[in-house]
């Protein structure tokens, strides 16, 4: 009986450790611990499962020095855009500023709000990092 339930536990840690870390939301991270979390210990397990996979899922990958680079050294645009909104990573961007797509790579995009540079998830309109 203890051999299986080691091995059970063993198994959810390395099911749930890949699922975690596989997830790009808070969403799907939460649904993922859940599933895993019901597996090892069936409705309280879930409800662990599915609060730790939240908190892993909202971590946010940075984007590669490349894209950093683009938006560091691109124009800002002619217009000054100032927001009374506090930009904060993980959130949306208001639907008022105009984002701009970074040309060698689609999946992510850039503002300048506030004076400061940022850079986007552009379907989600999601902060991804502010440049210093």
């Amino acid at each position: 009986m203890l051999s299986k339930l080691i091995v059970g536990v063993a198994t959810a840690a390395t099911l749930m450790s890949g699922v975690a870390f596989a997830q790009s939301s808070t969403v799907n991270g939460a649904a993922g611990g859940a599933v895993t979390g019901a597996i090892v210990g069936g409705p309280v397990g879930a409800a662990v499962g599915g609060v730790a996979g939240a908190i892993v899922g909202t971590a946010i990958d940075p984007p590669p020095q490349k894209v950093v680079t683009y938006v560091r050294e691109a124009p800002a645009p002619s217009a000054r855009v100032v927001v009374k909104e506090k930009i904060v990573v993980g959130q949306p961007l208001p639907e008022t500023v105009v984002v701009t797509p970074i040309p060698d790579d689609p999946t992510y995009a850039y503002a300048v709000v506030n004076d400061q540079r940022i850079i986007v998830e552009p379907s989600s309109r999601k902060v991804i990092q502010v440049i210093k």
